[in-house]
């Protein structure tokens, strides 16, 4: 990945990505016609994100009016969710089935803990509400929709303030019909009010589930819908006439208006475009297996390429397994932990602990100078010589040594310790909690991390991949071109992409191929007219299939991604071998000779974009040149400060070693070398780090 200072001018012919964290906004500008690759970085601004967008464009040396696509990813959905600052949102269900989002599943993780407490649904009880209807698994309709009923609870909701309604009929995945309607009636009924239909985002069975990604949609809607408008709004009014994309938590794009009603789609989306960077990444590099980590101001997140494909998964829990609320979309596989660069320790029980608060941008690290007095992960690498305080950000932002040391004495004098002690030991316990992301990606997947290379980016992730690397084993690291705008990046890799799912019960061994191939051509047509009715052409159109399987008395399923002449030869024993292979691997065990049955259909439609090149870097010798050679500067490792080289990344040329201890620096990015780690620039200019003593 090469990228030019130079501005992009001429014709509508510029792709902007926008990638907004916790912390920083970051900004990538790829012009098709030139091929020229610019980035910026700003601040976030939290009270009005729009401007951090303008700041980052206009250090990308870009502007609004030269693009023909805008692509945006953003946890303002994931944060309205988390904490739990969204509308005022009611539930409407069938008759009987009130109390379905108030139960759950009675998951209890920790049998013996008499303080546990379940999950907290988004809409309490007292705003759930019944209405008489009725539909079979099957489809058939039992009892009519009650259209009095229901336009009657859409006189209470308007006295009652509500500014979100969420609709989830017991079987509407078998028939959507009554939900269709009662999301007519209650649109005309209450027209400012934001109401969401639980089978216009998942046409699976799972009453829980469906109820709580409805709810969640409902919830975030009427914030997420403001907030793209508004963005929409500003780029419009800087003269912006192109295509406004937003990447969803698969990692593919789509249209803002879309994502204005099918907000929960966006949960992760900054995350995901991450990840699709690096399986771009790995597809250059010829890399079949890899992590991706990103470690911004907030979090730390993993993914993973499994066999040259990002891993997504149709649900997934946010806010922890004990008290967690199911999604049941698709989305990437990622693991999350609150640990960034912007994250605060503190003492609690007398005992060191790394976020999961964080300083944010505003006021950000004690370092910053902004305000912030908390010790937070980025004063503990100032702390230790890892950041050079007149070399942040390329210089643009200088960083306060005195206030780190202040705030690190907050924590260091309770345990009897000096700065640099505290330092070193809240650099080790992030990058213990750190590992739990990768593992929970690995691991807790039934693969080997030590069998994958980690490709490490955000703007702390260079300065901790290592030590994380250290802690489970992984013996290669890769820090790719511009890693502090990574995820921006990865935007421009990412197409347009629909996914629908469909439950459709029953046995392998009398599956009636006919049908699943009606149901497959279905949804895939459902992709395709999506695709033709943006207003982006895409290059070509393809898709995937996949099935949810299980044995035969077992509750769930496991996802098979399945070749396309599978079906065309009908071939029971093949979609057999690969559900016993997939099970096996995740969990450990096969039942070959256990009966199988097919619980959902799946279908990926995607519209492939053009993506930007990988262009090669000049070669040089095995010695960085001088001009790569910034000096030296003290910097702790194992608890001893020493003269550690310094190096600018932007005069690395292919085929540069560096043995550790070293410090390499850029605009938005330092990657740490520890004593006995061996980095070596490959052809493309990534640094590819051989890790010394991974366990």
């Amino acid at each position: 990945m090469k990228a030019e200072k130079s501005r992009s001018n001429g014709a509508a012919n510029v792709r902007l990505a926008a990638d907004i964290g916790g912390t920083f906004t970051d900004i990538a500008v790829f012009d098709d016609k030139t091929g020229r690759l610019t980035f910026g970085k700003a601040l976030s601004t939290p009270d009005r994100l729009v401007n951090g967008i303008s700041n980052g464009v206009h250090k990308a040396g870009s502007q609004y009016a030269s693009a023909n696509l805008f692509l945006h990813g953003s946890t303002v959905a994931i944060n309205t969710m988390l904490e739990r600052t969204g509308a005022k949102t009611a539930l409407v269900t069938t008759d009987g089935f009130r109390d379905v989002y108030e139960i759950g599943r009675i998951n209890r993780p920790d049998a013996y803990n008499l303080y546990f407490q379940k999950h907290k649904p988004l809409i309490e009880r007292a705003l759930c509400f019944e209405v008489k209807e009725r539909v079979r698994a099957d489809g058939e309709v039992v009892i009519p929709l009650d259209e009095e009923g229901l336009a009657a609870l859409g006189d209470k909701f308007e006295k009652l303030g509500i500014e979100a309604v969420a609709i989830m009929f017991i079987n509407c995945y078998a028939n959507s019909a009554h939900e269709k309607r009662a999301k007519e009636i209650l649109s005309k009924r209450l027209p400012g009010v934001f109401v969401s239909a639980s089978h216009e985002l998942s046409q699976e069975y799972r009453e829980f589930e469906r109820v709580s990604t409805v709810a969640a949609n409902a919830f975030i809607g009427p914030k997420v819908r403001r907030y793209i408008g508004e963005i929409d709004q500003h780029i419009r009014s800087d003269d912006f006439k192109g295509s406004f994309l937003i990447v969803q938590s698969t990692g593919g794009l789509y249209e803002s208006e879309q994502a204005q009603s099918q907000c929960v789609r966006m949960l992760e989306s900054g995350p995901a475009a991450g990840v699709i960077g690096t399986q771009a990444l790995c597809h250059t590099l010829g890399i079949e297996n890899a992590i991706a980590f990103d470690m911004g101001g907030t979090t730390a997140k993993a993914g993973v390429i499994y066999k040259g494909e990002a891993l997504t998964t149709g649900a997934a829990l946010i806010g922890g397994y004990d008290k967690a609320l199911p999604i049941q979309i698709a989305m990437m596989d990622i693991f999350e932990v609150g640990t960034g660069g912007g994250s605060i320790a503190k003492l609690e029980d007398e005992a060191l602990r790394v976020g999961p608060q964080s300083a944010g941008a505003q006021p950000g690290p004690a370092c910053y100078g902004l305000g912030g007095t908390e010790p937070t992960v980025t004063d503990a690498n100032l702390m230790l010589g890892r950041l050079g305080a007149d070399r942040f950000l390329g210089g643009e932002m200088k960083l306060d040594t005195a206030a780190a040391e202040r705030a690190l004495a907050k924590i260091g004098k309770p345990l009897d310790m000096n700065a640099t002690e505290a330092a070193d030991g809240i650099l080790r316990i992030a990058a213990t909690a750190m590992s739990y992301a990768v593992k929970g990606v690995t691991t807790e997947r039934g693969l080997d991390a030590g069998d994958f290379v980690m490709v490490a980016y955000g703007g702390a992730g260079p300065l901790h991949a290592v030590a994380v690397a250290r802690e489970i084993g992984i013996r290669n690291v890769i820090i790719p071109g511009a890693p502090g705008v990574f995820s921006a990046f990865g935007m421009l890799f990412s197409d347009l992409r629909y996914d629908y799912v469909r439950t459709h019960l029953m046995q392998l061994a009398d599956a009636p191929f006919d049908e699943i191939e009606a149901v497959f051509k279905e949804l895939e047509q459902q992709g395709r007219d999506a695709i033709a009715s943006t207003s982006v052409r895409p290059h070509q159109v393809t898709a995937k299939r996949a099935l949810d399987m299980r044995y035969v008395g077992q509750e769930h399923p496991v996802t098979v991604e399945l070749p396309l002449n599978v079906f065309a030869k009908q071939d029971r024993k093949a979609i057999k071998k690969h559900f016993d292979d997939d099970h096996l691997q995740r969990y450990g065990t096969s039942a070959p000779d256990e009966r199988a049955e097919i619980v959902s259909l799946r279908v990926t439609v995607a519209g492939v974009m053009k993506k930007p090149p990988q262009e090669k870097i000049k070669k040089g010798g095995s010695a960085p040149t001088k001009a790569a050679f910034t000096g030296k500067r003290k910097a702790s490792f194992d608890g001893k400060f020493r003269d550690t080289p310094t190096y600018r990344r932007a005069e690395l040329l292919a085929g540069n070693k560096i043995a550790g201890p070293a410090l390499i620096e850029e605009h938005a990015s330092t990657t740490v070398l520890m004593p006995g780690d061996k980095m070596t620039v490959d052809a493309y200019g990534n640094l590819v780090i051989a890790v010394a003593g991974a366990k």
